[in-house]
């Protein structure tokens, strides 16, 4: 945002008016402008976060996850969505009761993510960040048995790191890829190896 100001005022200023009033999701997320890219996506990427055991929900939250960050990565002002889904509408008057719920949980969030470190989300290193938030997603979004959850926080750890300028999260999400990508790496070559071994010593 222009202001970039911490996450829970925006909020209560995005949310505030008469309670009887209606908040589009169009809106919303132009009220975030730059951030609304990590908003929707940690908001997805959040049942990643936890093993569910649900068959494709990687993939089903991930395919849309990328094609938003395909958009920020494109360095759009705000987050674009299809005008059916955009002209979702939410009385203004739930949103204010849903932010007095997790008021307390969002503060505590706001005293560990906050502005630090703040190079690691400037110039060359926010563009890598990006594309590694991307490829995180892409990984994350494939069909791949055990292979999403190291994924789901790395894009966690950068969602956070762009909500809140905060470079020790941006490092967080690093360290993340890099563990996803040994271990998808893992997956693809040397556990199908080790498959066809056990396999052929059991015939």
């Amino acid at each position: 945002m222009s202001d970039r100001s911490a996450l829970l005022p925006t909020l209560e200023r995005l949310f505030a008016g008469p309670r009887e009033q209606i908040l589009t999701l169009g809106a919303l997320l132009a009220g975030l402008e730059t951030r609304s890219y990590a908003f929707i996506i940690a908001a997805l990427d959040l049942p990643n976060c936890v093993p569910t055991g649900l068959p494709l929900l990687s993939t089903i939250t991930g395919v849309p996850m990328l094609l938003f960050a395909v958009q920020g990565l494109l360095d759009r002002p705000a987050l674009v969505l299809p005008k059916r889904l955009a002209d979702h509408a939410f009385p203004r008057g739930k949103l204010q009761d849903f932010l007095e719920r997790v008021r307390r949980p969002v503060g505590w969030l706001e005293e560990a993510v906050h502005p630090r470190y703040e190079g690691w989300l400037r110039g060359l290193p926010r563009l890598l960040l990006q594309v590694a938030w991307v490829l995180c997603i892409f990984i994350l979004a494939l069909p791949i048995p055990f292979d999403n959850l190291l994924a789901a926080w790395a894009i966690l750890f950068f969602c956070l790191a762009q909500l809140e300028r905060d470079g020790v999260m941006a490092m967080l999400g690093w360290a993340f890829t890099l563990l996803t990508a040994l271990w998808t790496a893992f997956l693809l070559v040397i556990g199908p190896a080790v498959a066809i071994h056990l396999i052929r010593s059991l015939l």
